[in-house]
């Protein structure tokens, strides 16, 4: 049996080995996360100003956008297909009528409606397309796409 010691020896190497790599890889994520999210809050007004830019042409028919306001909170999820970190803001909208749209008798138009606003960490940069969840908060949002919560 004591021929065989660098057996013991080479399993517990490899044990710390790999401890080791675990705890390299979950700091680099760490780092990874913070540097997004102090970037996301640093952005904030701009990406929203964005946001409501690109949305605003995707109204549903015969709506404009109306009355908005962006909730502080911000949720960070990771899309597992894309492998992809989205933040994700709540947003309540009231949206407007348009004239010969056909929703000008519709009373649900002038309610508020919350949203969630969708935003990408592509690149090292954050950026949106204007999408936007309807009927949605941003924990829902997470739930309902599936994707791996990283608050």
């Amino acid at each position: 049996m004591s021929e065989h010691w660098w057996v013991s020896v080479a399993l517990v190497t490899a044990l710390c080995l790999a401890y080791g790599g675990w705890k390299l890889s979950h700091r680099r994520r760490y780092r990874f996360l913070q540097t997004a999210r102090e970037q996301f809050h640093q952005q904030r007004e701009w990406l929203e100003a964005n946001f409501l830019t690109l949305a605003m042409k995707t109204a549903p028919r015969g709506l404009e956008w109306g009355d908005y306001e962006f909730d502080d909170a911000v949720r960070f999820a990771r899309d597992p297909d894309k492998n992809e970190l989205c933040a994700f803001v709540g947003v309540t909208i009231k949206f407007e009528a348009i004239e010969g749209g056909g929703m000008e008798d519709v009373e649900a138009v002038s309610q508020f409606k919350a949203a969630t606003g969708v935003f990408h960490y592509r690149d090292g940069k954050w950026m949106t397309l204007g999408r936007t969840v309807l009927n949605l908060n941003p924990y829902e949002t997470i739930v309902h796409y599936q994707l791996d919560h990283v608050d």
